[in-house]
C-alpha cells in the first residue's frame, strides 16, 4: 500500500508564537499559585495586625518590663485615630526635623564639605546616563519609583519624670529594623502542589492533628503574664484597626482598672474619640453588675464616663455624686485621673442647686401643711384640739428629722498647734455629716402608713397628755391614727418630685439593705439608697457635646 502525505490546511486558525503561549500558560499557573495546598508551606510574609509587611510604613517598638513588642502600621490609619500621630508625621513637623539634621551636619560656609576640597566630591559612579536614566555603572536608577517615606517610633524612658509615663519618639529607621529586610521577600521558586490522592491523606492528617492539638494545654508563652504598658499599647492598636480590646470581661473590678489605664494612654495620645465608644461597650455588658459598682463608687466612674464619653456611665455617676454632695468633693478633685475639667464641675454645682431649691420648695409646703374642719376651717386647739395634736406632732417630727442635730454644750477644746491658724480648714472636710434628708423624703414618700409616727408612737404620745386619763381613749386613737394617715398621704403627695429615680439601677431591688454599698433605690424605709436621685441629665447638660 502506498502512503500519501497530508497536505496542510493554510485557511485554519493562526497558532500563535511560542513565546505567547508560554507566556499564556505561564500567566494561568501563576493564577494557581496563590492557592494554598495541605502540607505546603507559604512563604508569603505576614500582611496582617500587627506586622503589615506589604503596606505598613509605621514601625512602633515598645519595650517594658523586660518584655518586646512590635508593630508594623499604617501611618494613614494612625493620623486618622490619634492627634499625636497626625501632628508628629506631618509635613509640618517632617520640615523642622529635617531642617534640625541639615543644620547638625552643614559647616559654617553653608556647603557640605568634601574629604579634602571645599566643594563636594563627583564620584564617577554617580554619573548618569540620560538615554537609559539608570547610572553609567547601572548600581542606581532615576526614573524608578518614588522612595516610600518610613517612620519609627519608640518608648522614651530616658527623659521622663519621676511619676511620668514614657511616651512614644520618633527615631530614623535604622537597618535592624523591620524595614532593614528582616522579612523576606516571596521566593521565585514555587514548590510544585502535592498529587491529589497524597493530598488528601496529608489534609485527614492534619486535621487530625488540629483536633488533638485543640486538647493540648497552652504553651507557656501564652500563659507568660504580659507588662500592663504592653496590653494598653497593644488595645490602643487594636482599637485603631477596629479589633476589639482584649479586656477582662469577668471580673468588673478588673475591667475597671484596665479600661482606666487604656483611657489614660488614649489621653496622652488624643485618641479618646476613637478609644471610647470601645471602652462604653465593654463596660455596659455587665449590666447590672455595672450599675451596682458605680453606686458603690461615683467619683470614679464619674471620670471614666467622662474621658469614655459614656451617656450611661457619666449620668449614672452624676446622679449618685449630686445626691451625696459635697461628700465626693475630694475625690474629684485628687485622684488617679487628671483633674476633672472645670464644665464638669460647674455641671455638678448646678445640678445641687437645682436640688436644694426643690428640696426648699417641698419643704416649705410640707410645713404649711394642715388640717380642716367639717366646716373648711383651719384646725385648732379650740376647734378641734385632737385634729391639732396630730398637726403639731407630725412638725414636731418633720422638724427633727430634716435638721442637723445641735452641738453639744460640753465641747473639750483641743490645743491649738502652730500651723492651726494658717490652716484652719483641714479639719471641715473629715468632720461633714451627710444630710439625712434623702432618707427622711423617702419615709414620707412611703406607700406604707408604718414606716414612721407608727401605732405604737402614737399610743405613747397620747400616754404622755397631761389629760391622758380623759384623752387615751380607744376611740380618739383611731381618730387620731385616721388623721394622721390623712396627713401622711398629703405629705406623699408633696414629695413626689423628690421620689423620682433616674438611675439605671433597679429601684424595685432591695439587695444588700441601705446604706451607699446598698443595690437597689427602695421606695420604703429600710432598702435604698440613703440620699436623693431625682436629678435628670438632660441632652444638653453632657460636657463634651
Amino acid at each position: 500500500m502506498v502512503s500519501y502525505p497530508e497536505s496542510v490546511d493554510r485557511t485554519g486558525p493562526v497558532q500563535p508564537p511560542p513565546s505567547t503561549s508560554s507566556r499564556v500558560s505561564l500567566s494561568g499557573r501563576r493564577h494557581r499559585y496563590g492557592r494554598s495546598h495541605p502540607g505546603v508551606s507559604s512563604r508569603q510574609p505576614q500582611n496582617d495586625f500587627p506586622i503589615f509587611s506589604h503596606t505598613g510604613d509605621m514601625e512602633i517598638v515598645i519595650r517594658a518590663g523586660g518584655q518586646d513588642r512590635r508593630y508594623l502600621l499604617h501611618r494613614l490609619i494612625l493620623a486618622q485615630c490619634s492627634g499625636f500621630f497626625e501632628a508628629s508625621t506631618s509635613e509640618e513637623w517632617s520640615r523642622v526635623q529635617t531642617q534640625g539634621e541639615m543644620q547638625a551636619e552643614v559647616g559654617p560656609v553653608g556647603l557640605l564639605l568634601g574629604p579634602e576640597r571645599g566643594l563636594p566630591d563627583i564620584q564617577e559612579d554617580e554619573l548618569r546616563s540620560p538615554w537609559s536614566g539608570s547610572t553609567v555603572s547601572g548600581t542606581r536608577s532615576v526614573c524608578g519609583p518614588p522612595v516610600k517615606k518610613r517612620w519609627r517610633y519608640e518608648l522614651d524612658w530616658e527623659n521622663m519624670g519621676g511619676e511620668e509615663e514614657p511616651i512614644l519618639v520618633q527615631k530614623p529607621p535604622s537597618p535592624d529594623t523591620i524595614f532593614g529586610g528582616d522579612v523576606a521577600p516571596p521566593s521565585s521558586s514555587i514548590t510544585k502542589p502535592a498529587a491529589p490522592h497524597t493530598g488528601f491523606f496529608r489534609s485527614v492528617a492534619n486535621l487530625a492533628g488540629m483536633k488533638s492539638a485543640v486538647r493540648l494545654p497552652q504553651s507557656s508563652a501564652e500563659d507568660a503574664v504580659v507588662d500592663p504598658l504592653i496590653r494598653d499599647y497593644d488595645n490602643l492598636f487594636r482599637i485603631f484597626y477596629n479589633y476589639p480590646p482584649i479586656l477582662n470581661s469577668m471580673n468588673i473590678a478588673t475591667a475597671y482598672a484596665e479600661c482606666k489605664s487604656l483611657l489614660n494612654l488614649a489621653d496622652m495620645y488624643d485618641a479618646l474619640l476613637v478609644v471610647g465608644p470601645r471602652i462604653d461597650h465593654h463596660l455596659l455588658r455587665f449590666s447590672s453588675r455595672l450599675f451596682k459598682q458605680i453606686a458603690k463608687y461615683p467619683p470614679s466612674y464619674l471620670k471614666l464616663g467622662y474621658l469614655a464619653r459614656s451617656r450611661v456611665i457619666f449620668s449614672e455617676a452624676l446622679i449618685h455624686v449630686v445626691g451625696q454632695w459635697p461628700t465626693a468633693l475630694p475625690h474629684l478633685r485628687n485622684g488617679s485621673f487628671s483633674p476633672l475639667s472645670d464644665a464638669v464641675l460647674r455641671l455638678i454645682e448646678d445640678k445641687v442647686d437645682d436640688l436644694e431649691d426643690l428640696k426648699a420648695r417641698v419643704e416649705a409646703k410640707l410645713f404649711r401643711l394642715t388640717l380642716t374642719t367639717s366646716k373648711g376651717e383651719r384646725v385648732s386647739p379650740s376647734n378641734a384640739y385632737l385634729d391639732w395634736l396630730t398637726v403639731s406632732l407630725f412638725r414636731q417630727w418633720l422638724v427633727e428629722n430634716t435638721t442637723p442635730p445641735p452641738p453639744p454644750v460640753l465641747k473639750s477644746t483641743p490645743q491649738r498647734s502652730q500651723g492651726s491658724n494658717n490652716h484652719p480648714e483641714q479639719g471641715a472636710p473629715s468632720s461633714y455629716v451627710p444630710s439625712p434628708s434623702g432618707r427622711v423624703y423617702r419615709l414620707l414618700g412611703s406607700t406604707s402608713t408604718q414606716a414612721y409616727l407608727s401605732h405604737d408612737e402614737l399610743k405613747r404620745f397620747l400616754k404622755l397628755h397631761p389629760t391622758s386619763d380623759s384623752l387615751y381613749t380607744r376611740e380618739n386613737l383611731k381618730r387620731f391614727e385616721r388623721k394622721m394617715d390623712e396627713i401622711k398621704r398629703l405629705a406623699r403627695d408633696l414629695v413626689k418630685p423628690l421620689m423620682r429615680n433616674f438611675l439605671e439601677l433597679d429601684s424595685k431591688s432591695s439587695e444588700g439593705g441601705g446604706g451607699s454599698g446598698g443595690s437597689g433605690v427602695s421606695d420604703g424605709a429600710v432598702g435604698g439608697l440613703p440620699y436623693l436621685t431625682c436629678t435628670r441629665v438632660e441632652e444638653a447638660d453632657y460636657p463634651w457635646d
